[in-house]
């Protein structure tokens, strides 16, 4: 595939499904696209240097704010956050852009919105990239129940109660509390007893050496504006999709797929990922799977964006070299 000029960001916003999406586009508007799904707690902005990439060889990068983030629509409705309804987004925001079949890269929390989008609609996927996290087929009882054997320190269980985190991240600014999360470093995401995770996560002094001080600064004045409940209903609803795709039980990825992660990702070894991708266990949901694991933590394409870049151009190239 040619090269192309990379051109500046275009920001637009589309109606589907509903709410208001905000979309960040860079790259010729008639190259390949590829959908660019960010994680917790983040927006668009996340994909700033895959996107520079992907348009220099001539893709067409979109990046939306996911529902709940950002200048995308936060319904109030905590109901309205299943992964059926970010799908539907995902889905609607394709039919908008006349687009049949795209190529995905996913995120953290947009890693399971693009392994969802493989399982629902596979129709719809050329390819997909997901960093961080893995496909996991659904479990034979609620989330719930798994979170809950890890205890009240354990980070989802104290976002699965309404209000909770948010009264604890009130007590700090909000460019803080991000750059809290940015900095986690350890393996196991759960606080000592009595402890809020957001407490008990630290925050640097210096700058950290992949977000700029304005980059950090922009991030906040969107989660300042738009409040962290949207996101946090994204874990609060992991019972209710896991009862929604009672269907899909024992359904495989079809799709191919290339994951990227850190060996010093939060939980690679102590949620069992490292052993999942050398068990076996993962190839065998995700049969047309490869894997790759690099240096780095949990905000990989920020952290190794050149690294995670290479990773993702070897890969899509493969799906558009007739293009």
């Amino acid at each position: 595939m040619e090269a192309g000029g990379a051109g500046e960001v275009r920001h637009w916003t589309a109606d589907v499904n509903g709410i208001s999406l905000h979309v960040a586009e860079r790259g010729p508007a008639d190259g390949p696209a590829v959908l660019l799904l960010h994680g917790f707690p983040e927006l668009w902005l996340s994909w700033r240097h895959q996107m520079a990439a992907l348009a220099a060889r001539g893709f067409r990068a979109l990046a939306p704010d996911l529902r709940g983030y950002g200048d995308s629509s936060a319904p109030a409705d905590p109901a309205a956050y299943t992964m059926l309804h970010i799908v539907g987004d995902i889905v609607a925001l394709l039919d908008h852009l006349r687009l049949a079949k795209v190529l995905v890269v996913g995120h953290d929390v947009g890693a399971q919105v693009a392994w969802h989008l493989c399982l629902f609609r596979p129709d719809r996927v050329r390819a997909v990239v997901a960093l961080g996290v893995p496909f996991y087929p659904r479990s034979p009882r609620p989330m719930s129940e798994f979170f809950a054997a890890r205890g009240d320190g354990f980070y989802i269980m104290q976002f699965l109660e309404p209000g909770r985190a948010e009264r604890a991240f009130a007590r700090y600014d909000v460019a803080t509390v991000l750059k809290k999360f940015y900095s986690i470093e350890f393996d196991d995401f759960t606080a000592p007893p009595g402890v809020e995770i957001v407490d008990f996560l630290q925050a640097p002094s210096s700058p950290l050496p992949w977000i700029t001080e304005e980059e950090l600064g922009q991030y906040a004045e969107k989660f300042h504006k738009s409040g962290f409940t949207g996101p946090l209903n994204y874990y609060r609803m992991f019972d209710t999709t896991w009862r929604l795709t009672a269907p899909w039980d024992g359904a495989k990825i079809t799709v191919p797929a290339k994951f990227i992660v850190g060996d010093k990702d939060i939980g690679f070894q102590a949620y069992g990922v490292e052993h999942y991708i050398k068990s076996g266990g993962f190839k065998s949901n995700v049969p047309d799977l490869e894997v790759v694991i690099i240096e780095g933590h949990h905000f990989i394409q920020q952290e190794q964006a050149e690294r995670v870049n290479s990773e993702i151009l070897s890969y899509l190239d493969k799906f558009t070299s007739e293009d």
